[in-house]
């Protein structure tokens, strides 16, 4: 039997899922994707991916400022604390290596939930059950839209809660965002 399954046939309720993002920066897409988990779990362990990576233009914030951002989001859309954890993870950069690694640094769970080709592929093969979320206006709830969107100075802020474009400009993320893009290279081509 396939182990991912068609949103209309999600009808079992387990005990703890698990959830993998770099939310980079985190959005509503990613609102909708944890209100989804949950009713399907009685507890939700959100993974911050690639916790090592920050100060680039594809990982622009710390493990920390994403936690923290995460977790204003969740505040803001009333969602339970006591139904989620917030585990920051460094990546291993081997993939049959990298299942196993998440498991030693979670709570057990019974259920992985994503959209991810490999992470998808990665935990079928050892044996957990994974279900799909679907994506709520994906082409524009993107972290990586959102970045783009920062860089051309449009409207950004519409797509993520209120309390992370707050927290963007109070850890003056925006300028960050702005400044990792320049490059000292403009042609581009290789040194």
């Amino acid at each position: 039997m396939e182990s991912i399954v068609r949103r209309d046939e999600l009808t079992t309720r387990f005990r703890r899922g698990l959830f993998v993002g770099r939310f980079q920066p985190f959005h509503l897409g990613h609102i909708g994707a944890i209100r989804t988990a949950l009713e399907h779990v009685e507890e939700l362990i959100i993974v911050v991916g690639s916790a090592e990576y920050s100060h680039s233009d594809k990982n622009p914030f710390t493990a920390g400022e994403r936690v923290e951002m995460i977790r204003a989001a969740l505040k803001e859309a009333n969602i339970d604390p006591s139904k989620y954890l917030i585990i920051p993870i460094r990546d291993v950069h081997i993939h049959a290596t990298w299942v196993p690694f998440i498991v030693s640094q979670t709570p057990k769970f019974d259920v992985v939930f994503t959209n991810e080709a490999l992470t998808s592929r990665l935990f079928k093969e050892r044996e957990y059950k994974v279900e799909r979320i679907p994506f709520l206006q994906r082409d524009d709830y993107s972290a990586t839209e959102i970045r783009k969107r920062i860089l051309k100075g449009r409207n950004w802020e519409s797509l993520v809660p209120k309390s992370v474009a707050e927290l963007l400009v109070k850890i003056h993320g925006i300028e960050r965002i702005r400044e990792l893009a320049v490059s000292d290279n403009p042609t581009g081509a290789e040194k």
